[in-house]
């Protein structure tokens, strides 16, 4: 049984405030009555605490959740009967205590995005905006589902990119120990049997490069690593404030060879995003404030912020994404003609999926060259240090020859 927080005042006007267990919020409402207090405010005392437990609802239990309310509201299963059955069977402990609110949220009257309201990171804000068109337009089922789509796709995008790059970060992570490795435990090693060719002056200068590389790395070495952990603390921060985050957003649109990815990932996104709410019936200006953020990356934010602006002068939407010069020509073409047909929510989907399909071509392509890359890199330096150290053998073999 749920606890609900309470502001009341008794007989003699005066406040109290409390905590009691009821059913629901009608039932606290009743039990308040029958105490001789009049209630002025009554809330659900588990829901912060709820939102502050769960940190993280994988993306695709979300679907699954949202396709299966689809199937039973659509199967004319009532909505508290639906939210009931869904927080049984689910395994995910903070999402049932998440689904039993919304379910007495709905119960008390609250519609059900107005009950998804309090937990937007369970919900995200554009699936409870999406259900809000659905109910107020009659098609909440194809909403939830559309919701379902979106939710899996965005997952399955991401778990690709992931599973792209793991491998050749697994290189550069073992590449990176194995060089260290061998520069601070086995070439040290060889400095006092190359030590007669160096007083000789004799000894080769990829051999004294190398040497004197060990020789930094073994007694600076914790003071780099140190130093590297406390800057990326630093960058963190840095990082975390509004002009770090932006700088960063603004970086990453002009790296050479992913920059282009990351701009794709982020207009495919947005354009998904504003695509699905208004093929909902959610209003454009509350479409692109909701996209904006979809696109996870300021800079582009601001353009969409700006086109916005212009929208609500009675302008267009491909101008402003125009003259912002992060938009791809060709999406903009596509946006400008959607708008003259008035066909922009279908055309938006269609470009996202064709972002979508040709970014993946595009990073599988990069990660099927980063990964022959890392390993001729990690070659590449074995064999340096391993010539470096033959190199003064082979001449100490000649002059004891010679």
């Amino acid at each position: 049984m749920p606890d609900f927080k309470y502001t009341a005042r008794d007989n003699s006007g005066e406040k109290v405030s409390g905590s009691l267990e009821a059913e629901s919020r009608r039932e606290a409402i009743a039990a308040l009555s029958a105490r001789g207090l009049f209630p002025i405010e009554v809330g659900a005392d588990s829901a912060d605490d709820d939102q502050k437990q769960v940190r993280r609802v994988p993306a695709q239990l979300m679907s699954v959740t949202y396709g299966q309310l689809s199937d039973l509201l659509g199967s004319g299963v009532p909505l508290l009967r639906a939210l009931e059955v869904i927080q049984k069977q689910t395994s995910h402990k903070g999402l049932s205590r998440v689904l039993g609110q919304v379910r007495h949220s709905v119960e008390d009257g609250a519609s059900l995005s107005e009950a998804m309201e309090p937990f937007p990171r369970v919900f995200g804000e554009m699936a409870t905006s999406m259900v809000r068109a659905g109910s107020e337009g009659g098609f909440l089922e194809e909403a939830l589902l559309r919701v379902a789509d979106f939710t899996e796709t965005q997952d399955d995008l991401k778990k690709r990119v992931v599973g792209a790059l793991a491998y050749p970060v697994v290189l550069i992570v073992v590449g990176t120990l194995v060089v260290s490795g061998i520069m601070i435990f086995l070439v040290p090693r060889f400095e006092t049997l190359f030590s007669r060719l160096r007083d000789r002056n004799e000894l080769p200068a990829l051999t004294e490069g190398l040497l004197w590389i060990s020789e930094l790395v073994g007694t600076w070495g914790i003071w780099v690593l140190l130093a590297a952990i406390g800057g990326g603390f630093l960058a963190r921060y840095y990082l975390r404030t509004d002009a770090g985050w932006m700088w960063w957003d603004r970086v990453k649109l002009h790296l050479p060879l992913v920059g282009p990815i990351f701009l794709s990932l982020a207009v495919a996104r947005f354009c998904r995003v504003l695509g699905t709410l208004l093929h909902n019936g959610v209003p454009i200006i509350r479409s692109l404030d909701i996209s904006r953020g979809a696109a996870a990356n300021r800079v582009l934010s601001a353009a969409i912020s700006e086109a916005t602006e212009n929208i609500s002068a009675g302008e267009t939407l491909a101008e402003p994404l125009a003259a912002s010069g992060h938009f791809p020509p060709a999406v903009i073409e596509m946006i400008a003609v959607a708008e003259q047909a008035n066909n922009l929510e279908n055309v938006l989907l269609k470009i996202a999926d064709s972002l979508e399909n040709r970014t993946w071509r595009r990073l599988d392509l990069a990660v099927r060259m980063l990964e022959p890359l890392m390993l001729l890199l990690l070659a590449s330096a074995v064999l340096l240090v391993v010539i470096a150290l033959l190199l003064p053998v082979f001449r100490m073999s000649q002059t004891i020859s010679g």
